[in-house]
């Protein structure tokens, strides 16, 4: 399986400024190979990644800062214009809604470089990591490598701190098997509700961590417009760090919080079963205070770290359909419709009374144990 860790690195002002050369060659060449595919199909004429790297040598020859950059990061550079237009195309077959065609890079918008082959111009020398044209990079090795590394990516991040990340093939570590097994629904009051049946419920709080902190966004926002109105650039560049300071240190918290609870439920539970959600449609014709919750929530990092983490302790997580697992009456099958606002399902039928969440869990679980016997 493969398997990414990612480490904080210090450069040098010498090394920053080649990276950010390097980074901006790699905006240039994906800005040309995007106009190539655009003119193509405009054209009638199909394009390929074949076809736009055989221009890599006629583009080096009329911008020779390209040689600054190893060949096969900017060979990588167009397998992300391929990529993301394959993607594109996949959208546009399926009538999505929102195709999101691409986009050209303004300056400072493209933000990491890969080395798609470990060894072909980067590599670790013992404890230090060597990349071309950049020498010997300070790396906060905060826990081993595990595995065989097959890709490096260098990333830059909002707030201008550098990050390395290496994709390593590595072995399963499968865990005891236990008997147990859960259904987990996510909500907004209650982030997550696990229940094995209507005897065991545990309830784990909705951190809310955007809503604690969208005062401080509101009040540097506010700074900030002021100082733009006034054109006081420095102020307003300023204003524009300190929002993405505050945006990162959600996104770690959030992060740190995912990690922690599906490792919790990794360990303790040998089958996991969530809905299928799909938050942006749910957000769909929703408020605005509705959509920021489902941002904020941030399900489907959480169900994705899930798999992940499961997969490496040969556990199973199985999504399901989530049409009526709240209605449902989890004792007589019976639907009982509710309001967003009843918070406890009480059926007509059975005279069944559990929390609303709890009862939409063991849905969960059962359309789950009934995929396991097929």
């Amino acid at each position: 399986m493969r398997k990414a860790f990612k480490y904080r690195i210090y450069l040098t002002n010498g090394q920053r400024r080649i990276f950010e050369q390097q980074l901006e060659e790699c905006r240039w060449v994906y800005n040309q190979t995007l106009a190539l595919w655009r003119e193509s199909y405009s054209n009638g004429v199909k394009c390929g990644l074949y076809d736009t790297q055989a221009f890599l040598p006629i583009w080096k020859g009329d911008r020779p800062s390209m040689k600054l950059v190893h060949s096969q990061v900017l060979q990588n550079v167009q397998v992300r214009v391929n990529l993301a237009f394959q993607a594109f195309f996949r959208r546009v077959k399926e009538g999505a809604e929102e195709v999101g065609y691409l986009r050209f890079k303004g300056f400072g918008h493209y933000d990491s470089i890969t080395y798609p082959q470990y060894g072909n111009g980067v590599g670790l020398r013992g404890n230090d990591l060597v990349a071309n044209r950049i020498g010997r990079v300070r790396v906060v090795w905060h826990r081993p490598i595990e595995g065989t590394p097959k890709t490096v990516t260098f990333s830059r991040s909002r707030t201008r701190k550098w990050y390395v990340s290496f994709s390593c093939e590595t072995e399963a570590h499968p865990l005891p098997v236990l008997t147990t097994m859960a259904g987990v629904d996510m909500g907004l009051t209650t982030f997550a509700t696990v229940s094995t049946g209507p005897e065991w419920v545990s309830e784990v709080q909705n951190p809310r961590f955007f809503r604690r902190d969208e005062a401080d966004l509101k009040r540097v926002q506010k700074a900030k417009d002021a100082a733009k109105n006034r054109q006081h650039w420095d102020e307003n560049n300023r204003r524009k760090k300190a929002l993405a300071h505050i945006h990162e240190r959600i996104a770690a918290r959030r992060g740190d919080f995912a990690h922690k609870l599906s490792r919790a439920l990794v360990d303790s539970l040998q089958v996991i079963v969530f809905e299928e959600l799909e938050p942006h449609e749910m957000g769909k014709g929703k408020g605005r205070g509705m959509r920021k919750s489902l941002a904020d929530a941030a399900w489907s990092q959480f169900i994705s770290l899930t798999i992940g983490k499961a997969e490496d302790a040969g556990r199973t997580v199985i999504l399901v359909d989530p049409s009526n697992t709240t209605k449902l009456c989890s004792q007589c099958d019976e639907l009982v419709p509710k309001s967003l606002s009843e918070r406890v399902h009480s059926c007509p039928h059975c005279g069944l009374v559990l929390g609303r969440d709890h009862n939409a869990a063991i849905n969960i679980l059962k359309r789950g144990l009934n995929h396991l016997r097929r």
